[in-house]
């Protein structure tokens, strides 16, 4: 993508510490955004803040909990003192706790809810009410997963809500198009990170059982993010893009 497709845009987005919330930052700030980058730990979010920064790019952190209603307004509030506006929020953050379903605990039900589905609709909500007074507009991108879309063992409650995060996409069309704000999600599948290489099977298997013969990368889920953020995707809402090199078309379980 042109580097400067994204001048002059402010961004937030939440779980960047890492992984494919950091990629679409990196990307964001080489784009030419101000970037407003949350994550749930301090330290990775001042480390991922800094590595952007090395590179080039302008990013402010601001560490804490992406459910909590009043780090969502902080984080609002930083992108309109420090640059006057808010044009883009990627509400990328989200736990996994994997269960069984007999015995999944009230706690892990409720935490996962908590982060993503109540982080991503209060985050789109706070983030609404800014753009809306804005000429501009805004758009808006969640991050799903194909696992919203097919079953996968012990991820009941998280697929749960990946769905219901498609759905909110779907559903805020009617509430944002006549303020000229768009909003659609993408749904990753399998996916290279600093999690998931900790399992050394991890790569081999989805090789194995992913169509196009491999997992995607942080930088594959990243591109799919910035063409959803950007100028070129300006007439695109209320849709969600599965990027899983196939793997929703055949579904073969990773568990066999």
């Amino acid at each position: 993508m042109n580097k400067t497709t994204l001048t002059d845009k402010v961004a937030i987005i939440t779980g960047a510490g890492v992984g494919i919330g950091l990629e679409i930052a990196r990307q964001l700030a080489n784009a030419g955004a101000q970037v407003i980058l949350n994550n749930r730990t301090a330290q990775l979010t001042m480390e991922a803040a800094e590595k952007i920064t090395q590179e080039g790019g302008n990013c402010i952190p601001v560490p804490g909990d992406s459910s909590d209603r009043a780090v969502i307004q902080q984080l609002v509030d930083t992108a309109v003192s420090r640059f006057g506006k808010l044009d883009i929020v990627i509400a990328n953050a989200g736990i996994t706790l994997f269960g069984d379903f007999f015995s999944y605990t009230p706690e892990a039900f409720y935490r996962v809810l908590q982060v993503n589905l109540g982080g991503t609709f209060f985050l789109a909500q706070a983030a609404a009410n800014q753009m809306k007074n804005q000429p501009s507009g805004g758009t808006l991108l969640f991050t799903s997963s194909v696992t919203g879309h097919q079953a996968h063992q012990n991820l009941e409650a998280y697929g749960m809500t990946k769905a219901a995060i498609e759905m909110l996409a779907k559903s805020l069309v009617i509430e944002l198009s006549p303020y000229r704000i768009s909003v659609n999600a993408i749904a990753p599948g399998a996916t290279l990170t600093e999690r998931t290489l900790e399992d050394p099977e991890y790569e081999k298997t989805w090789s194995r059982i992913t169509p196009m013969g491999s997992p995607a990368t942080v930088a594959d889920i990243a591109a799919a993010a910035l063409f959803f953020v950007s100028d070129a995707a300006r007439h695109v809402t209320g849709q969600t893009l599965i990027i899983d090199g196939g793997w929703t078309s055949v579904s073969p379980s990773p568990m066999n």
